[in-house]
């Protein structure tokens, strides 16, 4: 099984992105995030056309979402209320009948790594730690792969400079502290540092600020692939699709790709 996850950033604007990485990889499940489409208004038959005719989608207007792409049949789960916000950050879906399949879109936190003074980062750090009590309640007891856009870069080489970035939203300690947490709750591995050594700068998005992203190469890696204990002598390649950010009207975001037996 070939997986892709990508922050596509407005499904409707980058359909024709999307249908040019399908040419070019050919995954049997695509996960997606900020879709930023409400349900109703959904591409559905333009997706079901690239091949997918399996579709789970959780949107919403103008703002986040998720979706799932499979050429495999799956059984849906009931979408999960994550902050009592209703806000379509997360899909689960059940391929083959036993492996559980989780896409999430983690909140960015904003620009200030206070709390007390930043709304968007208290429902980030609220976020984080209900994910965690998740998992310590409901460790996966099958199989299972957990992707996202999970708006954080936890190792040293995960961002362009550890040390400037500490106080830099998306790699402060408590945001590292929380998703290692999560991360040990679900007894999770990091399915690409499984190919990459940790020693190696490894990046998934670059900002739209930066004038040069390939000159500055001013990265952070804020998406992610992990699969349970059980999977991991199954990984056969895991690859980052940094030539993605050159595409015409990118997305911030590059694709992640997980070949998987």
């Amino acid at each position: 099984m070939r997986l892709v996850t990508w922050n596509i950033n407005s499904l409707r604007l980058r359909l024709d992105l999307l249908r040019r990485l399908i040419q070019e990889e050919q995954p049997d499940v695509i996960c997606l995030q900020e879709i930023k489409v409400q349900d109703s208004e959904f591409p559905e038959e333009e997706v079901k056309g690239m091949g997918y005719p399996h579709v789970l989608r959780h949107g919403m207007k103008g703002y986040n979402g998720i979706a799932i792409l499979s050429r495999l049949p799956f059984l849906a789960n009931d979408p999960q209320n994550w902050c009592d916000k209703s806000d379509s950050r997360h899909g689960c879906v059940v391929l083959g009948g036993d492996l559980d399949l989780q896409n999430f879109y983690i909140p960015a936190g904003g620009d200030i790594p206070d709390p007390a003074k930043n709304v968007k980062f208290a429902h980030k750090l609220q976020f984080l730690d209900e994910v965690h009590a998740h998992f310590r309640k409901a460790r996966p007891g099958k199989k299972g792969i957990m992707v996202g856009d999970l708006n954080i870069a936890p190792l040293e080489h995960d961002v362009w400079s550890h040390k400037q970035l500490l106080d830099v939203v998306s790699h402060t300690p408590i945001e590292v502290e929380k998703l290692t947490a999560i991360k040990a709750a679900g007894l999770w591995v990091d399915a690409v540092r499984h190919f990459v050594p940790e020693s190696e700068k490894l990046f998934s998005w670059w900002s739209y600020r930066s004038p040069d992203w390939t000159r500055n190469d001013r990265g952070r890696r804020l998406d992610h692939i992990w699969v349970t204990p059980d999977l991991q002598k199954d990984l056969k390649a895991a690859r980052i699709r940094r030539d993605m950010r050159s595409w015409k009207q990118p997305s911030d975001h590059v694709a992640v790709v997980l070949d998987i037996a």
